[in-house]
């Protein structure tokens, strides 16, 4: 079964203000895919639409579908706690809870119901591995969150996001509150991800969707102006404006 997500004729808007026009694309299943563009282009909508954050805005109207393994998650009855469970998300700022780390990466599945000891603690282990933190933080799991350094703490957060074994991993610009050296960890974090996850990250970041995903997507004023492989849209693109926001002539 696809766990890649469809995204068919998509309009958004906040009041009278249109923030997405007629978007359509194919987020392959275990590849990681870039949102760019500059600041207000629809980036953070788009992503926030695929678990349906933006149903918590009084304002907004949204037409258009969206399927993750050919299910319509817009659709008449269909269970928004399962979708979230099915789509995990990292925000830009690292949010871990008031609480220790272990504590952190049991919640969801405390929440989901698991009473197993034994099995909650295989899964914080096997996260936090996954999250590369495991050999920084096995000593203190007790230990609260807060204590952790800003790319531990985000780091974390990724743990959390997937010890309740999403299919896809959303990330809005998981980095731009680090420092160069927490970057990297993050990234090279993408990229092993991807073997378990299908993955879409908003970036402002040019050199880091280039370096992390394998697709890219370019948006302007709630337009997607281009769609491909990240190779040709940094190295060869269809369009010139993609041209131009890439060298940086505008944005």
């Amino acid at each position: 079964m696809s766990k890649g997500i469809e995204i068919r004729n998509l309009n958004l808007s906040y009041g009278n203000s249109k923030a997405l026009n007629d978007i359509s694309l194919d987020i392959k299943e275990k590849q990681v895919t870039a949102f760019i563009g500059p600041s207000g282009c629809g980036k953070s909508t788009l992503l926030r639409c695929i678990n349906r954050l933006n149903d918590l805005i009084d304002s907004v109207t949204m037409d258009g579908e969206i399927k993750i393994d050919g299910i319509d998650i817009n659709s008449t009855g269909y269970d928004v706690t399962t979708l979230r469970r099915n789509v995990g998300m990292v925000f830009q700022k690292s949010n871990p809870f008031p609480m220790s780390i272990y504590e952190n990466i049991a919640y969801g599945l405390k929440i989901g119901g698991e009473k197993n000891k034994g099995k909650i603690d295989h899964v914080v282990e096997e996260s936090l591995k996954q999250a590369a933190l495991w050999e920084e933080v096995k000593n203190r799991l007790n230990d609260s969150a807060f204590g952790l350094s800003g790319g531990q703490q985000q780091r974390l957060c990724i743990a959390r996001a997937i010890a309740i074994e999403p299919t896809v991993l959303l990330m809005d610009e998981p980095c731009s509150a680090l420092d160069p050296v927490a970057t990297a960890k993050i990234e090279e974090l993408i990229t092993t991800l991807k073997d378990d996850f299908t993955i879409v990250i908003v970036t402002h970041n040019m050199q880091q969707a280039s370096r992390v995903s394998d697709y890219t997507a370019f948006l302007f004023l709630g337009d997607l102006i281009e769609y491909d492989e990240t190779k040709k849209i940094f190295l060869n693109p269809g369009k010139q404006q993609t041209n131009d926001y890439i060298s940086g002539r505008f944005g």
